[in-house]
């Protein structure tokens, strides 16, 4: 089996330091980031409007994503979804609306106060096959070939060992199942130096 390469990065510190950031999207989303936020980034990224006015605000004024994840397609009804690093719960949301009450969805995310908001959000729009779950993306609390469709929605570059994370994501997606991956890509060699440097990740 080809071994992981993760870079020499600390990855508990990392996930302290993004952790951090996206705590801080959770409890004051009205704050300024380098990155955009709430409902103007669901404008800017091309979101309709059809799928973003029926989320409750909890999930709309913390979503922080970086492109519209749905542009080649909606999950078909009675699906089975997995939004890795789900946040506030805006795409899980929009997921759950498309595959109906036959389907499922599970957003997984590290960070306690995003999950609160996302299952706040899931409870006041009624949607009980959406469950929201704590874990990593390289060790993901979801049983092998479950999902239909996975989503990730810039989530992929804060992970060190990508390696693992996509053994992860190809584990919980059934045969035939698509991955729908949104994600800042650079067309150079990131030297090693910027790799170990935490600040540079949540940049």
């Amino acid at each position: 089996m080809t071994q992981t390469n993760p870079p020499q990065v600390d990855v508990d510190q990392l996930r302290l330091a993004v952790g951090d950031i996206y705590r801080g999207v959770a409890e004051q989303p009205d704050a300024e980031y380098h990155f955009h936020t709430g409902q103007a980034a669901l404008d800017h990224l091309g979101y309709p409007r059809s799928l973003t006015e029926p989320l409750p605000r909890s999930a709309a004024d913390a979503f922080a994503g970086v492109a519209y994840v749905f542009e080649p397609g909606l999950p078909d009804t009675g699906q089975r979804v997995i939004d890795i690093g789900s946040g506030a719960g805006a795409d899980a949301l929009m997921a759950a609306r498309a595959v109906g009450g036959d389907g499922a969805v599970i957003g997984v995310d590290m960070n306690e106060q995003m999950l609160a908001r996302a299952r706040a959000a899931a409870d006041e729009a009624r949607l009980d096959h959406l469950d929201f779950r704590q874990g990593l993306i390289e060790q993901l609390p979801v049983d092998d070939e479950w999902a239909d469709v996975v989503i990730s929605n810039g989530v992929l570059n804060l992970v060190p060992d990508k390696l693992t994370a996509y053994r992860e994501l190809h584990r919980v997606t059934r045969p035939g199942g698509r991955l729908q991956i949104s994600d800042i890509c650079v067309e150079q060699e990131v030297p090693e130096e910027a790799k170990r440097d935490i600040d540079l990740w949540g940049a």
